[in-house]
């Protein structure tokens, strides 16, 4: 089967994992290296579990002590992975921006072909426990879809990491931004400043005051030409 091919013929869902919405909004959101290293983890995640899920579905197959058990960690894993990546958690947004979107619910259809490998393994692993007549059937397209799947799964991964690197140089851009208007703030400041020297020196005796203010402005001034050499410095490297 081709890595564009669909698992099962499948209606386009627009529901998310549960059908209450897909859990996202038009536009990206800024977020930070941290955001994106945890949903590019969870993405990870459910490559390796969906792996590990039916290779112990197969050893409950065939009888394997604890099989059975390790499989549905193994689920548990993988459905907490996809809910967290589609519907968001108290770390991770859920769906961010439109790529993302789209390789879940566009031509991909990457949650429609999750939900359905979840929900085969679930019923795979209740036919195992239950000695029921179908499960070599359910268990034998459970294997069936699982390079298919895997493929989907590189595919969404490599979408998180594509917007981890954009949003890393937008954010380059933006700090290079603020950097920029602060030194521009700052030359205003020292214009200020050297300024009201010149006042405080022709006010004499009464200007003493205002002119230590003014030296203290100065001095600032040029901490903050410091630091946003150093900012700019860190934000082309």
């Amino acid at each position: 089967m081709m890595a564009s091919e669909q698992i099962r013929p499948v209606q386009n869902n627009k529901g998310g994992v549960d059908g209450s919405g897909d859990g996202g909004d038009n536009g990206i959101k800024p977020l930070s290296g941290d955001v994106f290293g945890a949903l590019i983890n969870l993405s990870g995640r459910r490559r390796f579990t969906s792996q590990r899920l039916v290779l112990y579905a197969v050893l409950a197959s065939q009888g394997h002590d604890g099989a059975a058990k390790t499989a549905r960690e193994a689920l548990a894993l993988f459905r907490g992975a996809h809910t967290a990546l589609v519907k968001g958690s108290d770390t991770v947004p859920g769906i961010f921006c439109e790529e993302v979107r789209e390789a879940y619910f566009g031509k991909l259809d990457g949650d429609a072909q999750i939900v359905y490998f979840m929900n085969l393994a679930e019923r795979t692993l209740n036919a195992i426990e239950d000695r029921l007549r179908d499960g070599p059937a359910l268990l034998e397209e459970l294997v069936r879809i699982t390079t298919p799947l895997l493929s989907v799964l590189n595919q969404i991964t490599t979408v998180y990491e594509e917007q981890s690197k954009r949003h890393a140089v937008l954010m380059k851009k933006q700090l290079r931004g603020i950097m920029t208007d602060i030194e521009t703030i700052a030359k205003q400041a020292k214009m200020v400043s050297f300024n009201a020297r010149i006042v405080a020196a022709r006010a004499g005796q009464a200007g003493k005051e205002f002119s230590v203010v003014a030296g203290v402005l100065s001095n600032i001034t040029t901490e903050i030409d410091d630091l946003v050499r150093a900012a700019l410095s860190g934000a082309a490297a």
